[in-house]
């Protein structure tokens, strides 16, 4: 891991009238800058040409002086000049294949967000105070940033629900490995259980969206009967179930950074399962608790902290049969049906099905340093035979490799996990 860590340090904070309309105006003249440029990239691609960054900046200053364009010049000229960046940084991901084409922002629908860079900001005695204003921002310290950081970018955003943050990204000396410890787990992931640990831990699934359903359909309905367009009525009612969605999303992040912070300081090694959540919401009976549980957000906390603290991640094929599969003999059971939770071996093993799955993601996984095979996420072709194969052959000899169920990987897998 590199000696140093950047992080993002996000506060609430309140604005006065005059800072939330220079804000407003920020966020409209950003999206209109990067949605010119985009537009121009776009045509020139058309006819075969290379726009660069430099060349967009050129014509940044060129719309500042046109009479339809003057209101640009309003604002701060950093974000605008960020928001390039931005546009230059999706097309570079675009062309290597990590993204699609960049698409135009909306009024409604995107983000509202501006980036200011350090010749647009002081920070001073914990004081924040933007270009083009006269006050700091009223900012909410929940936590202190670390001991002599300063902010190299500050974003300043406003979400749905009509609440303004700001992210502070700086250094972090603080982020060290963690020292080694000799510990090991396997991570079934679940429905009824949100995580089954080869420990034999179940922790409860808190389900946050169910807890606040009600309360939601009813602000839905309500949005529903409003007039269509961007009338007063119908603008308080969308900003009702926005307040809603964001309460459950705080409650989900909160769960699973606890979840995940825990979980990476009392292992050194982290055995989890490559799941394709993007197909198994395709299935309407499971799509909103599989989103509800935020099995890709979980991984993605526990990836970046591990890298954070020296921990290790190994993710298991998304095809091992973790759950038909014996951890005491190896036998691999024909059919496992996700009614049956718990089952007994022809070897008198008995098992509970998720504590099962857990043991035996917890051994395909230390076949990694074992055997030296790769297990490894879909997302990235691994290297050598999947460790998890290896691994059943060499528990089970006579039997044959478990083979892939379907012929395609889009085939939604749902018999590993609950309803």
């Amino acid at each position: 891991m590199s000696d140093v860590v950047k992080r993002a340090f996000k506060y609430r904070f309140y604005p006065t009238d005059a800072q939330a309309a220079e804000l407003s105006r920020t966020f409209g003249c950003v999206r209109k800058v990067y949605n010119l440029a985009l537009a121009a990239r776009t045509q020139a691609w058309t006819r075969q040409e290379r726009v660069t960054y430099n060349q967009t900046s050129a014509m940044l200053t060129a719309w500042k002086k046109s009479e339809e364009l003057a209101y640009l010049n309003e604002v701060s000229s950093v974000p605008l000049q960020q928001a390039l960046r931005h546009l230059h940084m999706a097309f570079t991901n675009f062309f290597a294949k990590r993204a699609k084409y960049p698409k135009f922002k909306s009024r409604k629908r995107s983000r509202k967000s501006a980036e200011y860079s350090m010749s647009a900001f002081r920070f001073r005695e914990g004081r924040l105070t933007l270009a083009k204003m006269r006050e700091p921002l009223d900012i909410v310290w929940s936590r202190p940033l670390p001991a002599g950081a300063s902010p190299s970018t500050v974003t300043v955003s406003q979400d749905s629900a009509g609440r303004w943050f700001v992210s502070l990204v700086c250094v972090d000396a603080f982020v060290q490995p963690l020292p080694a410890i000799d510990r090991t787990v396997g991570i079934d992931l679940g429905l009824t259980h949100l995580l089954t640990l080869s420990t034999g831990e179940k922790i409860a699934n808190p389900g946050h969206e169910r807890r606040d359903r009600a309360a939601l359909a009813k602000a839905q309905r309500r949005l529903a009967k409003k007039a269509p367009g961007d009338g007063a009525n119908r603008v308080k009612a969308r900003r009702r179930v926005a307040k809603i969605h964001a309460r459950i999303s705080d409650r989900r992040r909160d769960t699973l950074h606890k979840l995940t912070t825990r979980l990476v300081r009392e292992n050194q090694t982290l055995v989890i399962e490559d799941l394709s959540v993007r197909n198994m919401v395709r299935n309407r009976s499971l799509a909103r608790a599989v989103s509800d549980a935020a099995w890709a957000d979980f991984r993605s906390l526990l990836e970046y902290k591990a890298h954070w603290y020296g921990r290790v991640v190994i993710a298991v094929d998304r095809w091992f049969p973790s759950s038909k599969l014996c951890s005491h003999c190896g036998a691999l059971k024909e059919r496992m049906p996700l009614h049956v939770r718990t089952w007994t071996c022809g070897c008198g093993a008995t098992h509970d099905r998720d504590v099962n799955a857990a043991k035996n993601l917890l051994a395909a996984g230390l076949a990694v340093t074992a055997c030296g095979a790769g297990v490894g996420p879909q997302r990235s072709t691994p290297g050598g035979q999947l460790a998890t194969k290896q691994e059943t052959l060499r528990r089970e000899p006579q039997e044959s490799p478990p083979r892939r169920r379907g012929g395609s990987q889009q085939t939604v897998l749902l018999y590993e996990h609950e309803t």
